[in-house]
Order: C-alpha cells, then sequence, then structure tokens
C-alpha cells in the first residue's frame, strides 16, 4: 500500500474535476472515503443511465396515486390534471439540472456541495431535513412494496391471504431487507437495478392500460367536470395541485448532485434527466389520473394506487406477474430517491464514525420508526385515522415549503456567488476558506420557513404556504443572493 502523500491536489480530468488525497484530507474529520469526490473512473453513467434511474423513480406507487389526488383532493378535471403533470415536471428540471452541476464537475454529494453555502457544519441543518423527509418516504415506500409482497404471496399460498394485516408487516420486512441488501451492494448495482427495471416498469403501466381500455370510455373521463365547486375559478386551484406536484421532486432536486456525480459529462446529466422525467411522469401520474377516474367502472369502487387496482384482477397469473414488477420498481425508486441521500447526510454529520453500510442501516432503521404508526394499526395494535389525502395533501406542501429555500440557496451559490468554482480542498476541512456556519445561507433559509410557520399557525399568509416551494425557492435565493454579496464585499 502506498504511503499518501502529505498535501491533497486536484488535478483536470476533460470537464471533470478529481481529488488526489493526501494526509491532511485523510486526517480530516470532515473526510471519510464514501462522501469522498467521485474518480473519474466511477463516473460511468451514460444518458440512458441517467434517464433510466428517472423512469426507474418515476414509475412508483406515490407517482400513479399523486395523479388520482389531483383530480379527487385538488379539484382539477382529467384534462386540467395532465397538463398540471406536465406543466409542474418541466418546472422543477430547471432546479434538478442546475443542482447537478457541482456533482458532475466535481464529483461531490448533496452535503458537501451544502457546506458552500450553508458552512462545514451549518451544512447539517438542510441537510438532515432532506434526509428525515427521505426516510419518511423510504418507510411510505417500503410500506407500499410489504403490501405487493403481500398480494404476490396471497396470490401463491391460500393460506397467506387468511394473515390479513400481519401479512402485510411481515411483507414490510421482507421488503425492507431486499432494498437494504440492493444498496449496501453499492452505486453500480444500482446502476444496473434501473437500467433492469425501466422497460420492465413501462410494460407494467402498458399493460394496466391495456388491461383498462377495453372496460372504459377515454372520451367520457375527459368530460368529467372537475369536483372543485361549481363557478370556482381554476387558477388557485391549479396552482396548489402544481405546488403539490413540483413538491414530489422537491426532495431530488436538492441531492441530485447525489447522483450526478457518476455521469460522465453535464450533457450526460441533462439530456438523460429531460429524456427520463418529465415524460414518465406524464405516462405513470397520468395513468393514476385516468385509471383512478375510471375505478369505479372498472371494479366498482374508487382505488387510487395501483396495488389494490391489480389486486382486483381475476387472475393469479397476472397478479403475481404484475406485483412482482411493482416490488422491483418500488425498490428501485426506494434505493434512488431515498436511501442515498439520507446515508450521505449521516455520513456527513459524522464522517470518522459513519461509513456508507452504516448510514444505510440508520436511514433503514428510521424509515421503520416513522412508520411504526401504520404497523401497529395494521396489528391491530393502534387506531388511527390518518388518510392517504392527508398523506398527500399536507406532505407534500409541507415539505416542499421547507426545502424549497435550499434549492434557491444552492442554485444562487454555485452560479451567482461562487461562479461555478469551488474550493473543493477547503470543503473537506475546518478553517480553511469556508465559515464553519454561514450566517448568509442560515438566514436565507429560516425567514421563509418562520413565514411558512405564521401561514400555518394563524391563516395569515396563508398563499405562502399553498405555493411554498416557489415562494421558498424565490425568497430565500434572493436574501442569499443580497447577504452573500454583502458578505464578500465586506471580505475585500
Amino acid at each position: 500500500m502506498n504511503e499518501l502523500p502529505a498535501v491533497s491536489s486536484l488535478r483536470t480530468v476533460g470537464e471533470h474535476v478529481e481529488l488526489d488525497l493526501g494526509q491532511d484530507l485523510a486526517s480530516s474529520p470532515r473526510y471519510n472515503d464514501d462522501i469522498a469526490p467521485t474518480k473519474s473512473t466511477q463516473r460511468t453513467w451514460s444518458r440512458w443511465n441517467v434517464a433510466s434511474l428517472w423512469v426507474g423513480m418515476a414509475i412508483c406507487v406515490p407517482t400513479y396515486t399523486l395523479g388520482g389526488v389531483l383530480t379527487a383532493y385538488f379539484g382539477l378535471s382529467v384534462g386540467e390534471a395532465l397538463w398540471t403533470i406536465l406543466i409542474a415536471n418541466i418546472i422543477v428540471l430547471i432546479p434538478l439540472t442546475l443542482n447537478a452541476f457541482p456533482g458532475t464537475k466535481y464529483g461531490l454529494p448533496c452535503p458537501v456541495v451544502l457546506r458552500a453555502s450553508f458552512g462545514i457544519i451549518g451544512s447539517n441543518v438542510p441537510s438532515l431535513i432532506r434526509a428525515l423527509v427521505a426516510c419518511g418516504w423510504f418507510g411510505v415506500q417500503t410500506l407500499f412494496g410489504g403490501i405487493a409482497i403481500h398480494l404476490l404471496l396471497s396470490a401463491i399460498f391460500e393460506g397467506w391471504a387468511a394473515l390479513g394485516g400481519i401479512g402485510e408487516v411481515l411483507g414490510f420486512f421482507i421488503f425492507w431487507i431486499a432494498n437494504i441488501t440492493v444498496v449496501i451492494r453499492g452505486s453500480e448495482s444500482i446502476k444496473h437495478l434501473e437500467t433492469l427495471a425501466a422497460p420492465m416498469l413501462l410494460a407494467v403501466a402498458l399493460g394496466l392500460l391495456f388491461w383498462a381500455m377495453p372496460k372504459v370510455d377515454v372520451g367520457t373521463l375527459l368530460e368529467m367536470p372537475p369536483s372543485r365547486p361549481p363557478g370556482q375559478p381554476l387558477a388557485g386551484y391549479f396552482m396548489a395541485a402544481l405546488t403539490a406536484m413540483v413538491g414530489f421532486w422537491a426532495t431530488l432536486s436538492l441531492n441530485i448532485p447525489d447522483f450526478s456525480r457518476y455521469a460522465r459529462s453535464q450533457r450526460s446529466q441533462i439530456i438523460g434527466q429531460m429524456i427520463g422525467l418529465p415524460l414518465t411522469m406524464l405516462l405513470f401520474s397520468g395513468l393514476g389520473v385516468v385509471l383512478t377516474a375510471a375505478s369505479t367502472e372498472l371494479v366498482g369502487v374508487s382505488i387510487s394506487d395501483p396495488i389494490n387496482l391489480i389486486g382486483k384482477i381475476d387472475s393469479p397469473f397476472w397478479v403475481v406477474l404484475a406485483m412482482l414488477m411493482i416490488i422491483l420498481a418500488t425498490i428501485s425508486t426506494n434505493t434512488a430517491a431515498n436511501i442515498v441521500s439520507p446515508t450521505n447526510v449521516f455520513q456527513n454529520v459524522a464522517p470518522k464514525y459513519i461509513n456508507e453500510h452504516k448510514g444505510v442501516l440508520l436511514t433503514g432503521l428510521i424509515g421503520i420508526l416513522l412508520m411504526s404508526w401504520e404497523l401497529l394499526k395494521k396489528l391491530g395494535l393502534l387506531d388511527t385515522d390518518v388518510s392517504l389525502e392527508s398523506l398527500y395533501s399536507n406532505w407534500l406542501v409541507g415539505y416542499s415549503s421547507l426545502l424549497g429555500p435550499i434549492a434557491g440557496i444552492m442554485i444562487v451559490d454555485y452560479f451567482l456567488i461562487k461562479k461555478q468554482s469551488y474550493d473543493v480542498l477547503a470543503l473537506y476541512q475546518d478553517n480553511a476558506g469556508y465559515p464553519a456556519w454561514n450566517k448568509a445561507g442560515l438566514i436565507a433559509f429560516l425567514v421563509p420557513v418562520a413565514l411558512t410557520i405564521i401561514a400555518i399557525t394563524t391563516g395569515e399568509l396563508s398563499w405562502f404556504y399553498t405555493y411554498g416551494w416557489f415562494t421558498g425557492s424565490m425568497l430565500g435565493g434572493l436574501i442569499y443572493l443580497f447577504m452573500a454579496r454583502k458578505q464578500t464585499r465586506s471580505t475585500v
């Protein structure tokens, strides 16, 4: 084993900046190998790998269900909901592609990127918020995966169906173990999983549509009146639905560097995201819109998620096949969207004590705790009336109000303040160029959050909360731009 040089250095490899590790960073409490910049040899993801990543993440149960929520609870017609999905996902491409830039150029994960705008220690604040949201989604997705395993085993073994809620809980932990195992195998495992899952998941979506089309009249569905009160203008309902749909990917708009750090080039990540996200979301979430609206005619009851809808198909073979696809879809989404990010965050908090494997396990355990209420409910040990509708309407809008300001701050910092130039070595050391706590970033984050809390608790400024991602990202970005430029002038 070669001894490390005393001092770390950087070199340019094509459009990438690569770190040559020295003793100074290796011994730093802010560094470990798992959050280190990726090597050029690790940056193997083509545009198609990036596109497949998005296909794998977008084709999932919550995406489908969100489509149904747009019509049932945001008051949109089927046609209005489809346009909202398309517009929202074109909008969300902006922060996704922009925040991916530092990851691709420097090979940095999201928590390290946040050190530039929030400070070496201050970065833990937005990072932990993003991590907890991801852990919550990990629990939700694992629950869906557990239900799919339960229905799969029920279709194969007659006695399993009799387990009811206990079977769903057992399915939850079977899925949990499988998902954690995939992530521990590393980034290449994720890439191969997404590449494998993408065409199979598209087949599931098209299969559902093929099954439903002979039984429903699409023209009639498109002509169905919206569920909002008659005479109410579209604008307010549209903006609330748009915020929820944009907020759905508010999480990934922050931690996209966790994946773009493996991209071959900026062109690969930009084109891959443009190919993979909008059309896939329109297909699968739009499928949720149409089939939720048609579910009463299809199976006699309104069903907003594909798992229980597929469970109504009177064919064990097709149920088993579809559930296998759904399980694969959920694993791919959970892996990319909900495990990688918090794992990196936990390592960022304590790099010398938490490695990748420990971070993955910690993410999984928090996910179990956050879903414990639902697991206890299924076991008959807890009575709760928390609804799917409440989860989506309040969950999406609520956390987008927290994550929007962070996205705005990250974009402003990298492109307008740092001019696309980071001191990478300083990002892994104390007192080397970046402050421990960057007041500009923290204030720019806390002001929109404070206004959100005021809106929720008093009813005043309700529009600020309703349009949380847009208002938060713009206000946070503007405050940061003003304060960071003021800080820069004062140090000159």
